[in-house]
């Protein structure tokens, strides 16, 4: 499943008109443009203002896709800081994302980060309701080149995941945090046949467990870093007597790091790996392909139980509120861990644009190819 692609006509036609503006005096208010009064009532202003206790910001826009057909997507972006959080402390960051199209494809969900006190504490939520068509090949590399193994179904999830950090040196967080996700596989196109009707875990799943997460971290703000580092660590015990389905372990490995190359140019690096061991139900497995890892492949398509991507991205700030990237990545999975350096390893690439929405807080498009492959995506904030 490929996230949806938006086509934002106004954030367009403001992108064009900011290039235009950019080197003028401001605008008298009875003379602004009716773009950017349209991007002032949707929250897309340059400065953030927290009198009010969040600072939102609302973008809506058509998208179209083969999977999922026409629909209509939208954003709220929420700017704030808590009440015992000090001056110099991160803006946290709240973002409520939805769509919904012609063929029956919705969902919704929200992401958020919170940092409190002096970013001594930190809440990190994730969580979605979605009913999506979308396809499955089976488990293993083998399995996914063969198009003949490709199936139609209709995914219905619900995903909830809170944790709480806390910081125990400098930049360093250690937490802990629960993990629940549900997975019904319904409208499947082979019937009694499809290779998920008759699959050991069923066509539905929950898998349930307790997470425990390691984060050394010095970026500089969380949605778009300049400058600093980060490396995650988030492992995650499914157990039976937790409410899960099956007993089984997952272990999820992020490291990313940021060079400012000009006042706003940034090179970064992500690598990021999946590894699961145990009873692993088919929802539950290392899945290539997303919109922020080896953007352009067909999410569940390839899907193991061992995963691990890596990728290079410059952004380049052009003017004002514009900008565009550049990346290439490379990823592969495998039955385990061992098996990735003799795996087949996948090429990426693509190019993106960029709308600074409001203050360091990105609207993205990007159109990613890889072998076979191509995709779209439009989001909030930087892919990693």
């Amino acid at each position: 499943m490929r996230t949806p692609l938006v086509i934002p006509l106004a954030l367009a036609l403001a992108a064009a008109n900011a290039a235009a503006q950019s080197s003028e005096p401001a605008q008298d208010p009875e003379h602004v443009s009716w773009i950017d009064k349209v991007l002032n009532k949707l929250g897309a202003s340059k400065q953030v203002d927290l009198s009010h206790g969040i600072d939102w910001g609302v973008l809506p826009g058509p998208f179209y896709n083969p999977e999922m057909g026409f629909g209509i997507g939208a954003a709220a972006i929420g700017l704030y800081k808590p009440k015992n959080a000090e001056e110099d402390t991160q803006l946290s960051t709240v973002n409520i994302h939805g769509f919904a199209t012609t063929t029956g494809a919705l969902g919704i969900g929200v992401d958020n980060n919170t940092f409190f006190a002096d970013d001594s504490y930190r809440f990190v939520f994730s969580g979605a309701l979605i009913n999506i068509p979308t396809s499955y090949w089976g488990i293993g590399y083998d399995n996914a080149v063969n198009d003949a193994n490709k199936e139609g179904y209709t995914r219905r999830g619900v995903v909830f995941k809170p944790r709480v950090m806390m910081r125990v040196q400098p930049n360093t967080y250690i937490g802990g945090g629960i993990d629940v996700e549900y997975d019904d596989a319904t409208h499947l196109d082979r019937g009694a046949n499809s290779a998920l009707a008759t699959d050991p875990h069923g066509t539905r799943v929950l898998s349930s467990g307790l997470t425990a997460h390691f984060s050394y971290d010095t970026r500089d703000f969380l949605p778009n870093p300049y400058k600093g580092q980060a490396l995650l660590l988030n492992g995650t015990v499914y157990r039976r007597a937790l409410g899960s389905d099956t007993d089984f372990e997952s272990l999820e490995l992020t490291y990313d790091r940021y060079f400012r190359m000009r006042e706003r140019d940034v090179l970064a690096f992500d690598i990021y790996g999946k590894f699961n061991w145990g009873d692993v139900p088919w929802s539950m497995m290392s899945i290539l392909g997303d919109n922020k890892h080896m953007r352009g492949y067909f999410m569940g398509q390839y899907r193991d139980k061992a995963m691990l991507t890596a990728q290079v991205e410059y952004r380049w700030h052009i003017v004002g509120r514009q900008g565009m990237v550049f990346w290439l990545a490379t990823g592969a999975i495998a039955g385990n861990p061992g098996g990735l350096t003799s795996a087949h390893w996948l090429p990426n690439g693509g190019v993106g644009y960029r709308f600074e929405f409001k203050p360091r807080v990105n609207v993205r498009f990007d159109v990613g190819v890889g072998r076979q492959t191509k995709g779209a995506y439009f989001q909030i904030n930087e892919a990693f």
